[in-house]
């Protein structure tokens, strides 16, 4: 039975061909950072301009991957999002289109992981717990802890640097004081 690993290798192949930057992240990144969880799909940000996608998305079909709704340019269009499976697994895969600003420093950032015998980009512990932070799902705050125990030596100095600007951008308040939270409760080493 075909394996995430071969999933990403399939992926691999014609992102690399492609010349396209991109990183794992979601429960994959998880599994290098702090802990294994169970997940449905495999989660990866591509750069790749939306008048460009279509092209990409051709050559990931000739890969053995499938969208996997109705109307794919609509739901592309809307969302920046290519949901597909890959169909020798079958696994599903969600590849989302990197948007300026943050996406493009966690390309900048991803560090090159063995995930199951094959090489690929990972999101940054740090970028991991940014990204999870942002999201605020409780998996995704169970995530955080996860990550905040494993990594005793994570750079919160970045990762408070880069909510502070997401804060300013977004005119919200409500990204520090979560992982501050975190933090204090014990998930972690020296502040």
């Amino acid at each position: 039975m075909p394996t995430t690993a071969d999933l990403l290798r399939a992926l691999a192949a014609v992102l690399h061909q492609r010349g396209h930057r991109w990183y794992v992240f979601g429960a994959q990144a998880l599994a290098v950072h702090g802990r294994a969880r169970h997940t449905d799909d495999v989660d990866v940000t591509v750069e790749c301009p939306p008048t460009e996608a279509r092209v990409l998305w051709s050559a990931l079909e000739d890969a053995g991957f499938r969208m996997r709704v109705a109307e794919p340019e609509r739901f592309l269009a809307r969302t920046h999002v290519l949901p597909l499976t890959w169909e020798p697994g079958p696994m599903d895969l969600d590849l989302i289109l990197a948007g300026s600003g943050l996406e493009q420093l966690f390309l900048s950032r991803a560090n090159m992981h063995d995930l199951g015998g094959v090489t690929v980009p990972v999101l940054t512990a740090e970028d991991l717990v940014i990204a999870k932070v942002l999201a605020q799902r409780p998996k995704d705050l169970e995530d955080v802890r996860s990550v905040l125990r494993a990594r005793p030596t994570l750079d919160l100095a970045h990762v408070r640097r880069v909510l502070r600007d997401l804060e300013e951008a977004l005119q919200q308040s409500d990204l520090l004081p979560v992982l501050e939270d975190l933090v204090a409760a014990g998930a972690t080493g020296p502040r």
